[in-house]
């Protein structure tokens, strides 16, 4: 290291260097890059196991308490990849990264290599260059792959609900679906008796439905499940006349319960399910829409302004402006104040959005967590991958918490969707650009 060192001052490195001293260069930011791949690959089969565990166990209740055969338990798998390839590149990424500055900086080497002429900006550029390959790799596989996956799990896991249907529906159980609660009793071959269906319409109505008998499949076409009943007694509460019910009877009906997600009409992919580029212009459609309404909204509201404002006139003209007149504007009044004070919103276009930003940046984030994890790993002293693998996991369930608390306030609050899920992406940026400046200034 010595005489690198001296090389490196007699020849004004890092410019002008010779070529045996460029050489040699470029074998220490190989050097480099290999300890942040190794950091990174360590990293990456923990989060890789951490989320692909965590998938077996959402699929165990609903897949695996099937007895699906192995087959299609392990296509379910395969179909999961992406998303768990997508999510694990970012994390590893900062996670390895703090591992490999660690070491550098506990093991002197990074002392070294500054003592031979070449500072931490230029170690830094392998940290940069892959942060910036992994989170391409994690994009593809977050824009291309994971839509593609997520639609082959769908069609996979509905065949599975129509293949078993009296394992979906369990005798003497409550099964829940979204808004909807189905309470079944005994079972006799494939069919369910004693359904009980508890369910809410959109308008606030409540709803009871027995059957003496049910059985369950799925309507491909349109992502449902079906509930044929015999045997029907319904009854129902509305929300504005609530010690007032209907009732019914039926030899049979068929009851639809909606597999999709919010935002998803019926035949279509949801926001998750769609490329980047799709879904931009879904978002495009959808907000050209919902300005049309407002646009509308506004020129109703000063319409009936007009209106309101020539009867006035007008009464006033005859003299007789303030006799009787709330009988005469309440009308007018009424239909003005029917427009509120809000003006139209598409809760599914938040959805739509919030889901578009979350592709660009979940995978960016490994870009990030390299510029926060360079400097944060040189101030290791000792124990500098442990220590690295600590802290990054640290920093990892922080992000984590703020991008869910981000999505959550963007969906319930209205909060801008750019920023619900680049806040994170922010916060590190301005973390790391806090200690780079800290550590020029110490140097």
């Amino acid at each position: 290291m010595a005489g690198l060192a001296d090389e490196a001052s007699s020849s004004g490195f890092p410019f002008g260097v010779a070529p045996r001293l460029r050489s040699r260069f470029g074998i220490i930011l190989g050097y480099v890059a290999k300890e942040f791949l190794f950091g990174f690959a360590v990293c990456f089969f923990f989060f890789f196991a951490v989320f692909f565990v965590n998938q077996i166990l959402l699929m165990a209740e609903d897949i695996l308490s099937r007895k699906a055969p192995v087959k299609d338990v392990v296509l379910l798998l395969i179909y999961s990849m992406p998303s768990i390839i997508a999510m694990s590149f970012p994390f590893a990424a900062l996670v390895g990264a703090l591992m490999a500055a660690g070491r550098l900086s506990s093991d002197s080497e990074m002392l070294a290599l500054m003592a031979a002429g070449i500072p931490p900006r230029k170690i830094f550029a392998p940290f940069l260059a892959l942060g910036l390959v992994f989170s391409l790799v994690s994009f593809s596989m977050n824009d291309y792959f994971l839509p593609r996956g997520s639609i082959e799990f769908g069609k996979l896991s509905r065949s599975l609900v129509a293949s078993t249907p009296a394992l979906e529906l369990k005798p003497w159980s409550s099964k829940r679906y979204k808004d909807i609660t189905v309470v079944t009793g005994a079972m006799e071959g494939t069919h369910i008796k004693d359904v009980l269906i508890f369910d809410r319409s959109e308008s606030g109505s409540e709803r009871v439905i027995s059957a003496g008998e049910a059985s369950l499949s799925v309507d491909e076409r349109h992502s449902d499940v079906l509930l044929r009943l015999s045997d029907v007694w319904e009854q129902t509460v509305t929300k504005d006349e609530p010690d007032r019910f209907e009732w019914a009877r039926a030899a049979s009906m068929e009851y639809r319960i909606s597999m999709r997600e919010e935002g998803q009409s019926a035949g279509s992919l949801g926001p998750r399910d769609m490329p980047s580029v799709d879904l931009a212009k879904v978002i495009s459609q959808k907000s050209a829409t919902l300005e049309q309404k407002r646009d509308k909204r506004d020129q109703d509201i000063e319409s009936a302004r007009l209106r309101l404002q020539d009867s006035y006139e007008t009464e006033a003209v005859s003299g007789d402006a303030w006799n009787n007149s709330s009988s005469r504007l309440s009308g007018l009044l009424a239909s003005l104040r029917s427009f509120g004070s809000e003006k139209p919103v598409d809760r599914t276009l938040q959805v739509y959005e919030l889901e578009y930003y979350k592709k660009f940046s979940i995978p960016f984030g490994a870009l990030c967590f390299v510029v926060l994890a360079f400097p944060l790993g040189l101030l290791a002293r000792k124990s500098g991958r442990t220590m690295g693998f600590g802290i990054g996991i640290l920093i990892a369930v922080f992000y984590w918490a703020l991008l869910l608390g981000g999505t959550t306030l963007g969906t319930s609050l209205g909060w801008s969707p750019f920023w619900s899920t680049w806040a994170p992406n922010a916060i590190v940026l301005l973390v790391g650009a806090s200690l780079w400046i800290s550590r020029q200034k110490r140097s």
